[in-house]
């Protein structure tokens, strides 16, 4: 715990009263000059525990924003999200049916927390994950601890987008939030509300409607679509007809039924053939980030479409839905549904995964989706079980004393054993996906081998190529601006002593670049080598020239700050007058050479040590955004500690240097 603290300095979260709005990319008034890192939000680093929340201070590691009172992070309804994951990944629970619970609305039209709970399966308009994966298994398992799975729950994206809002007098709107949670937005969710408080499905984000009751090529829309309402028996679409499922209702002897009023276990009454869902085009409705002003946030698909992968016929789906993650490998066949103990024909199977560079930082009680997990507690009485101190295990349960105080949830030691060995299966899960996380990003990225450019008595100058191994997009791609991906590097004599490192961590878990606070207050030197491929945002200033931000936020002197459309043509300048993006990544097929020198003393031989790294996102963002609050009760710390757990080694390289000797070796 003190390690913890240590780690995570902080600053005071509080805005100031008179702190100059902030104005979202191209406004079309001047911006002020004042340095983003200058005094105010970032003064003194980062998370302070000494700042305490009792005196309103927006960043106690109580963790809402404004305790007590309305505010963003309410703390009633329920999340009740999503369900188990067994079969390709480990093995969790089963996925028998729930039954559906009638349910009244409360007097002020306001569902209690228990109420949603037990309204789970109740889908008149959107299906959750959970029913479709008792027919489809293997999808809803690979889904259900997949980053779409994910999508809605994140805090982090959840507080980004809210203090992109309260920059921006709510005109952002709900710009970030549709491609998060389609469904949410179609049931007119407001943007500001804690998923504690969503609808189901809504909570799911990216969950099996999203795709599957989209009917039409929305083309590049950012997440703007209409979803087609129903029950489980309303129409689906996908990439084949409905042959087969007409075959399977015929030969069920009547147990199967698409008539919602019939008795019978129900099913889909169609599925429409709907080719565009298998088409890249389909996954650009969300993969390619463009504001109304003009501004290219994200351009996953657009780098595709100019890649060589696309010039060859190699669809986002080759890569992403198939045997391997981020590889074109060929697809598994199978049974794409199993109803009770028959399966369907086999074909060609999809994988549901879709594996990228961000993790789970919340509670695993409630990521990944698991319906037991759902059935035994609700999301809030998840986040009051203190799995870290023990519970549910023999070692604390032997040893509790008698007046231990749990929560009124949690007191039967029966119900700790049992979310015990639920949390046991997340865990399992958790770390399968770790895994196929490190498969995309090694599928991604390669790490030459380390190359003695000179060598004297005093000094060591060596080089290491990063490559783009894959031919279907930039690296990284997407959200490049908020993607770290950097060379931590290590000389040591034949004693241990370091004697150069470059791409270590600040106490707060930042590298020691220009957005370090420590390095901001000189507290610790900038990093001159460092090798970091993160992309920044840079935004106009009121007197000119430029200056890197860590969001794409300029700060404003007009008293009411609201998104302005861009005053030139951005189809002809290519991107808007006040902001633009400096990008870092590399090319398919391109490389990087990193450069380095190291002081010699001597007593060598000398080691060089190399690891190619990678993090969802800086920490230097949780300072930006914790104004605002995170979702789940999470404080600042809880955040930047998840996110600096998550880490990872994509390659290393270790090399033994002594005269002219060269010895290299490779750490997987």
């Amino acid at each position: 715990m003190r390690a913890g603290q240590d780690r995570v300095k902080g600053v005071n979260g509080m805005i100031r009263t008179g702190l100059i709005a902030a104005c979202w990319l191209v406004t079309c008034v001047a911006w002020a000059q004042d340095d983003l890192l200058d005094g105010g939000l970032l003064e003194g680093g980062l998370l302070e525990e000494s700042e305490a929340a009792s005196d309103g201070d927006l960043l106690g590691d109580s963790g809402g924003l404004l305790d007590g009172g309305d505010d963003l992070l309410d703390d009633s309804g329920g999340l009740l999200d999503g369900d188990l994951l067994s079969g390709e990944p480990p093995a969790a629970a089963t996925t028998e049916a729930v039954e559906a619970a009638d349910v009244s609305p409360a007097d002020d039209d306001r569902l209690t927390a228990d109420e949603i709970h037990r309204a789970l399966f109740e889908e008149a308009e959107y299906p959750s994950a959970n029913t479709c994966g008792s027919c489809h298994p293997r999808q809803y398992e690979q889904w259900a601890v997949s980053q779409h799975a994910y999508a809605q729950i994140s805090p982090v994206y959840m507080a980004m987008q809210r203090t992109i809002n309260a920059q921006t007098s709510s005109t952002n709107g709900d710009f970030c939030i549709r491609c998060h949670t389609q469904v949410g937005m179609n049931k007119g969710e407001s943007p500001f509300i804690s998923n504690l408080d969503r609808h189901p499905a809504s909570s799911e984000g990216i969950t099996c409607v999203v795709c599957h009751r989209l009917s039409q090529p929305y083309g590049k829309v950012s997440g703007r679509v209409a979803l087609e309402t129903g029950d489980l028996t309303a129409p689906v679409y996908g990439p084949t007809d409905g042959e087969v499922l007409q075959a399977t209702i015929d030969s069920s002897g009547g147990t199967l039924t698409p008539d919602p009023d019939k008795s019978g276990r129900k099913i889909h009454g169609e599925v429409r053939s709907f080719e565009y869902i298998g088409e890249s085009g389909f996954c650009g409705v969300c993969h390619d980030v463009n504001l109304f002003n003009g501004f290219r946030l994200e351009e996953a698909f657009s780098d595709y479409k100019q890649s060589p992968a696309a010039e060859n016929g190699v669809s986002c789906q080759d890569c992403h839905m198939g045997k391997v993650q981020g590889k074109d490998a060929g697809y598994e066949v199978g049974p794409a549904a199993q109803i009770g103990s028959e399966t369907t024909p086999p074909r060609k199977l999809t994988n549901h995964f879709f594996a990228g560079p961000d993790y789970s930082i919340v509670h695993p009680g409630i990521f990944p989706h698991n319906i037991e997990a759902t059935k035994l507690a609700t999301p809030r009485d998840w986040l009051l079980f203190d799995h870290e101190a023990g519970w549910g295990t023999d070692a604390f349960e032997d040893t509790v004393s008698d007046d231990y105080e749990f929560p009124e949830r949690w007191r039967a030691i029966d119900d700790r054993y049992d979310a015990r060995a639920i949390l046991d299966d997340q865990f399992e899960r958790l770390a399968w996906a770790r895994e196929k996380r490190l498969e995309v990003l090694r599928n991604g990225f390669g790490l030459g081998e380390i190359e003695v450019t000179r060598q004297t008595a005093e000094q060591l100058r060596f080089a290491v190529d990063v490559k783009n191994i894959m031919d279907g997009h930039s690296v990284p791609t997407g959200f490049d601006a908020e993607r770290v991906i950097w060379l931590h590097v290590v000389v040591r004599d034949a004693g241990g002593q370091v004697l150069m490192e470059s791409g270590d961590l600040d106490p707060n878990g930042d590298v020691r670049d220009s957005h370090s606070i420590y390095v901001h207050n000189g507290d610790l030197p900038l990093d001159k080598q460092l090798f970091n491929m993160q992309s920044r945002f840079v935004t106009r200033n009121v007197r000119g020239g430029e200056r890197e931000q860590v969001l794409t936020v300029n700060y404003s002197v007009d008293a009411l700050p609201f998104i302005r459309p861009s005053t030139s043509s951005t189809i002809l300048t290519g991107q808007p007058a006040g902001a633009r993006k400096h990008r870092q990544v590399l090319s398919p097929g391109a490389t990087r050479t990193a450069k380095y020198r190291a002081p010699l003393n001597g007593k060598g031989p000398y080691s060089v040590e190399v690891e190619l790294k990678a993090a969802m996102v800086p920490v230097n963002l949780i300072a930006e955004i914790q104004h605002v609050g995170f979702d789940y009760g999470m404080s600042p710390r809880d955040v930047a500690d998840g996110v600096v757990a998550g880490h990872e080694v994509i390659w290393a390289r270790k090399t033994t240097i002594g005269g002219a000797n060269v010895a290299q070796t490779e750490v997987q």
